[in-house]
């Protein structure tokens, strides 16, 4: 496995969470990566993205609650998500995309995040 998320789980309303994702060098190194996630019902949706040297965007819906960040000698991302909403229940999936070349677009296995009422 070259992209390992982890992290997911069941809170309530106003808890926190942090995802991780750990990739390989060769996956990691010069990759914009990035959280997206697919809520019940919904499709695919980008959460954040953080460039390979720290330039991070969010989605409006996540901003001031959601904090991305990466690693770059451990090969690792991560998505704090504070404040969860009921909104913010989905699958996280983390993804590695590298537009020089070798070209890439990775993605890693699904996290469940579920956030109660």
């Amino acid at each position: 496995v070259q992209l390992q998320a982890s992290g997911g789980g069941a809170v309530q309303t106003g808890g926190s969470l942090r995802l991780s994702c750990a990739a390989s060098k060769s996956i990691f190194s010069r990759s914009t990566m990035a959280w997206h996630r697919q809520p019940p019902g919904k499709p695919l949706e980008l959460v954040a993205q953080i460039t390979s040297s720290g330039t991070a965007n969010y989605a409006d819906s996540v901003k001031g609650r959601f904090t991305i960040s990466r690693d770059n000698r451990k090969n690792t991302v991560w998505l704090r998500m504070d404040t969860l909403e009921p909104e913010d229940t989905a699958v996280y999936y983390c993804n590695a995309e590298r537009r020089v070349t070798p070209t890439l677009n990775q993605w890693g296995q699904g996290t469940l995040v579920t956030v109660s009422s």
